[in-house]
């Protein structure tokens, strides 16, 4: 959960083993900033990182850095942007992984949901159901090339999605369950502008209640902005 924050706040991050992630929160809670400043936190080990997203979307709504974090500084330059259209450019992506000389210690794609059109998945697929085939398909071919990559070394895909606190958040929850280890999710705090992070794979399996660490942030005067761990309640 750390790598979601400025490293300031957390000197030595711990590593989770998970190489497939899954970020899910409401419209306007920060998702991109938070998978931007994971970027950054990777690349700032010297590591290369991919960041997937659609150009007019992110230039629409750029991603907020924490405080005291230089713009200029040359971090930045580990990290490539790399801007697709629909779920056949990821596809098309990961399916040229294992030809890449150098593979990235992590990719970051923001609102992977978003790039799966419904009716034209209908009408690739000839079938009504057609979106979630093209993302079984996607997410099974992403989940081959990161095998691949942890084969040879370390790297991660951590993806954002709106979906899964939708209408037809079911469906994407049941898709993502076979394919993602981890899942970090973004509920509203108690203020304007409040939201609180929180690890649901570490959630018990039973029916006690117990307690887990949540990280609580907000996005005031474009800064990503964090503001301590708390404890929340898991029934």
């Amino acid at each position: 959960m750390e790598m979601f924050f400025c490293s300031s706040h957390f000197p030595q991050p711990s590593q989770n083993p998970s190489n497939l992630l899954l970020l899910s929160g409401p419209p306007s809670s920060g998702k991109t900033s938070l998978l931007f400043q994971f970027a950054f936190n990777v690349a700032l080990h010297s590591h290369n990182v991919i960041f997937i997203s659609n150009r007019q979307r992110l230039d629409s709504k750029p991603p907020f850095l924490s405080q005291g974090i230089d713009p200029s500084s040359h971090v930045f330059h580990r990290i490539q942007m790399k801007y697709v259209n629909d779920d056949e450019d990821i596809r098309k992506y990961f399916a040229a992984f294992h030809l890449y000389d150098k593979l990235p210690a992590a990719v970051l794609i923001d609102d992977f949901g978003d790039f799966f059109d419904d009716k034209i998945c209908q009408q690739r697929y000839s079938n009504p159901r057609g979106r979630d085939m093209a993302m079984v398909k996607t997410l099974a071919l992403c989940h081959n090339a990161i095998t691949f990559a942890n084969q040879k070394g370390s790297c991660k895909v951590l993806l954002s999605d709106t979906h899964t606190h939708q209408r037809d958040s079911p469906r994407f929850h049941f898709i993502y369950k076979k394919w993602i280890q981890t899942t970090f999710t973004i509920q509203e705090g108690d203020a304007s502008g409040s939201f609180i992070l929180k690890d649901k794979s570490h959630s018990p399996t039973d029916h006690n209640t117990a307690v887990i660490k949540a990280a609580k942030y907000s996005i005031a005067l474009q800064y990503l902005v964090f503001e301590g761990i708390v404890e929340d309640e898991v029934q």
